[in-house]
């Protein structure tokens, strides 16, 4: 399966809530218990945060953390870069070169690049803004399971439409 760490999930929960009232100040306590994460791991990725210039941190009794730049100009590549522990990549030869003893005479590395080159840039194309306001899906989405050694398509689920 492939996924981002709980981290940059995390992350992208953390700046979408900023992003949705990008001028007010927020404490770590306060995103955590919106959110329903720890302390300790909001205090984590806004630190993180921080380091990578996405968010600013205002000292003092009322201080807080705000985002660095408008939610426009944030995008989610940017978060996920700032909480992955190394470069964006689907695997070890699409992210960096070599990490692979095969990685020359691999005849699907090329396809891997050119896969993980479409995902990154559908993680840059979609800002902390896009993500406060979720747009329908233009084509649903089918997901597969196997069943019997086979991939089934699995039953389409109720898109809550009035009857």
């Amino acid at each position: 399966m492939l996924r981002i760490s709980k981290l940059a999930d995390y992350g992208t929960m953390v700046m979408s809530q900023m992003a949705s009232n990008p001028d007010r100040l927020f404490s770590a306590n306060d995103l955590a218990l919106t959110l329903g994460l720890g302390r300790a791991t909001v205090s984590k990725v806004l630190k993180s945060l921080a380091r990578h210039d996405l968010v600013a941190s205002v000292r003092g009794l009322h201080g807080g953390y705000a985002l660095a730049r408008p939610p426009q100009q944030i995008t989610v590549a940017d978060v996920v870069d700032a909480l992955e522990d190394q470069p964006f990549g689907l695997t070890e030869c699409s992210a960096t070169s070599g990490n692979c003893d095969i990685e020359m005479s691999c005849h699907v590395r090329t396809n891997w690049q050119k896969i993980s080159l479409i995902v990154r840039r559908a993680l840059e194309g979609v800002t902390l803004a896009d993500m406060i306001r979720p747009t329908p899906v233009e084509q649903p989405v089918v997901l597969h399971r196997l069943r019997a050694g086979a991939a089934q398509p699995m039953p389409a689920q109720p898109t809550g439409s009035a009857q």
